[in-house]
């Protein structure tokens, strides 16, 4: 059996090896005529195989697929094509690559929502309504830490976490108030379902 990952690297993925093979095989066809032919059936193809929800017939889709053609064949397909062709320096430049938000590196099982709870409630000015605050986002911390692993977490942990995620602006350490009983937090998730 022959795996993915041991065949040739795709250009353009979402087209599938398919395609790929029919624009290498494309490249390889001497008769020019023959070969824009070709190149017109495989863009037919590609237009069949593109899930999108806005008409296919409009220039820029069909721009957008001729330049993908010339991507996906390395610039090596000398055809005429309708639109005129890409400067391949231009199209390298463009791919970027995506940096992910730093709140789906660490802690995410907490959530984006907390991180904004936190901000809010370091920048609070009545002290009364601070400290509810700080207690009301340990124990969200607490019920969102066990929807993703059902384990039973001690109160030290979650509140070890709120100081690193608070950058050491919230220290619940030292109190000695105690959050939710974790049984009670798993019984209501129960019921619910």
């Amino acid at each position: 059996m022959e795996y993915n990952t041991n065949r040739f690297k795709l250009v353009i993925p979402e087209y599938g090896r398919n395609i790929q093979k029919m624009i290498d095989y494309a490249i390889q066809i001497k008769n020019r005529e023959k070969r824009n032919r070709c190149a017109w059936e495989i863009i037919k193809i590609m237009t069949v195989s593109t899930n999108t929800r806005f008409n296919k017939s409009i220039p820029y889709f069909q721009h957008k697929l001729w330049n993908q053609l010339f991507i996906m064949s390395k610039y090596q397909l000398d055809i005429d094509p309708p639109f005129p062709k890409s400067n391949s320096e231009k199209i390298k430049f463009c791919y970027k690559k995506v940096a992910y938000p730093e709140y789906l590196t660490s802690f995410r099982y907490y959530g984006k929502i907390i991180r904004n709870m936190i901000h809010v409630a370091i920048h609070c000015k009545n002290k009364q309504k601070k400290e509810g605050l700080f207690y009301a986002i340990a124990n969200t911390m607490k019920k969102n830490y066990l929807r993703w692993n059902k384990n039973i977490v001690e109160d030290d942990i979650i509140f070890k976490d709120l100081k690193e995620l608070s950058k050491g602006k919230i220290c619940l350490m030292k109190n000695t108030d105690s959050l939710l009983q974790s049984y009670h937090i798993l019984r209501k998730n129960k019921k619910r379902k």
